[in-house]
C-alpha cells in the first residue's frame, strides 16, 4: 500500500470541524502527535489510522490518495455573513466545496455538461445588471420558475451544503474556469432562491475580485442583495403587479407569484417607494409579531438540482448510483448525499428522454430546459 498523504488527514479533520486538540483527545494521543501526522513528520499506526477514519467518517483509503484535495483560497469564495463565521465554519464549508469539485469532475468525465458563459457586468449598477442579464438570457420580466434549474442551464454547477455548515447561507466560487454555487438547504425555499440570485450577482458583477482572490467588504454584499432583489422581482413588473393594498394578506398572496420571502417582497416594494415608510414600519412590526422574519408563511416547495437528478437517473438505468461515485472518490456515500440535495430514487427525474445522446464511446449529453 502507498504511503499516507498527511494533507488528507488535515482535510478530513477540517471537514468535520474538529480541532487538533479534540482529535488528539479522542485518539488518546498528544496534540503534537496530530501535528506530526498532518505535516508528515510521523505516520499514525494502522490502528490509530483506523480510528481516525472512524471518528472523521472517511474510508481509510481516502488517506492514501496521492492527489491532494482541491483548495479554495482565503478570498476566492464569496460568503454572505463572513463576519459572523468562525474560521472553523468557513474552512468546513470550503472543504465541502472541494468535495463538490471532485463530484463535478467525476460527472464531467462521463457526461457533457452545459458550458458556462457568464457576462461580466461589473461596470453596471445592481439594478441595471439584473435587468441586463434577464434580457441577455431572454427572461423578460416574468417570475423565474426555478432558480437552480436556470443556473444549471447556464453552466453554473449548483450543489447543496451539508448540515455541518448550517450557519453558512451560501457561497460561490470560480474553480478552473467554472462557476460553482453552494446553497444551504437548511434555509427556507424562498431564502434559498434569494441566496442563489445573490451568488449569481457575485459571479457576474465581482468577476475580477473573485478570480484574483481580492477581499470583499459589506458594500459588495449589499450590492449582491440589491442584484438578487432586482433579478427575482423586476422593477417594471413588481410595480405593474402592485397589490390592491399593502397588507400581510395580499403580500402573502403575491410572494407566491414571485417565489420570494414575505420580508424580501415588502422590502422590495419599500425600496421602489411604492409604500410609505409608516406603512413599511407597521408591516415589519406585524411580520415580526407573527414570526414571519424567521418562519416563512405558506412556504413554497424547495428547489433541487435538475442536472444531478438526470445524472442519477441515468446511473440508475445503468444499475449504478451514488455508491459508485463515493467508491471512485474514496469517500462515504453520506458525503455525496450531502452535496447532491439528498436526492433519492423517488425524487429524480424519470422518463425515457431524460438524457439523450451518448453513443458507444461518447458521454451522454444532458439537456437542461
Amino acid at each position: 500500500m502507498s504511503d499516507i498523504n498527511p494533507s488528507q488527514i488535515t482535510f478530513a479533520r477540517v471537514r468535520r470541524r474538529w480541532s487538533k486538540a479534540q482529535l488528539a483527545k479522542e485518539l488518546g494521543v498528544s496534540s503534537r502527535s496530530i501535528q506530526n501526522y498532518e505535516t508528515g513528520a510521523s505516520t499514525p499506526e494502522p490502528e490509530t489510522l483506523a480510528k481516525i477514519a472512524q471518528l472523521l467518517n472517511f474510508p481509510q483509503q481516502f488517506f492514501f490518495i496521492e492527489e491532494t484535495m482541491p483548495t479554495i483560497g482565503e478570498h476566492a469564495a464569496s460568503f454572505r455573513k463572513l463576519s459572523k463565521m468562525t474560521e472553523a465554519m468557513k474552512n468546513c464549508a470550503l472543504s465541502a466545496g472541494a468535495i463538490g469539485y471532485k463530484i463535478n469532475e467525476w460527472i464531467e468525465s462521463r457526461f457533457n455538461l452545459p458550458e458556462a458563459n457568464l457576462p461580466d457586468l461589473s461596470d453596471l449598477s445592481p439594478e441595471v445588471a439584473a435587468a441586463t442579464l434577464r434580457r441577455m438570457w431572454g427572461l423578460g420580466n416574468a417570475p423565474i420558475p426555478n432558480m437552480v434549474h436556470l443556473l444549471e442551464s447556464k453552466g453554473i454547477r449548483v450543489f447543496s451544503l451539508a448540515e455541518e455548515v448550517r450557519e453558512v447561507d451560501a457561497f460561490c466560487v470560480w474553480y478552473e474556469g467554472k462557476p460553482f454555487i453552494f446553497l444551504n438547504t437548511m434555509k427556507s425555499a424562498e431564502r434559498s432562491r434569494f441566496d442563489a440570485a445573490h451568488e449569481l450577482g457575485h459571479l457576474v458583477r465581482d468577476v475580477y475580485s473573485m478570480q484574483h482572490g481580492k477581499s470583499r467588504g459589506p458594500e459588495m454584499e449589499h450590492e449582491a442583495n440589491a442584484f438578487a432583489a432586482a433579478f427575482l422581482m423586476p422593477e417594471v413588473s413588481v410595480i405593474t403587479h402592485k397589490p390592491p393594498a399593502f397588507t400581510l394578506k395580499y403580500l402573502i398572496e403575491y410572494k407566491h407569484f414571485w417565489g420570494v420571502s414575505l420580508v424580501a417582497l415588502a422590502y422590495r416594494y419599500n425600496t421602489l417607494k411604492q409604500m410609505s415608510e409608516w406603512t413599511y414600519r407597521n408591516l415589519c412590526i406585524e411580520m415580526a409579531r407573527n414570526g414571519y422574519r424567521t418562519n416563512e408563511p405558506e412556504p413554497m416547495e424547495r428547489e433541487s438540482s435538475q442536472l444531478l437528478s438526470k445524472v442519477l437517473e441515468f446511473l440508475h438505468l445503468k444499475k449504478l448510483g451514488r455508491s459508485q461515485i463515493a467508491e471512485s472518490l474514496m469517500m462515504n456515500v453520506d458525503q455525496i448525499n450531502a452535496l447532491t440535495f439528498k436526492l433519492t430514487r423517488l425524487s429524480v427525474v424519470s422518463g425515457e428522454n431524460v438524457i439523450s445522446g451518448g453513443g458507444r464511446g461518447k458521454p451522454p449529453k444532458l439537456h437542461l430546459v
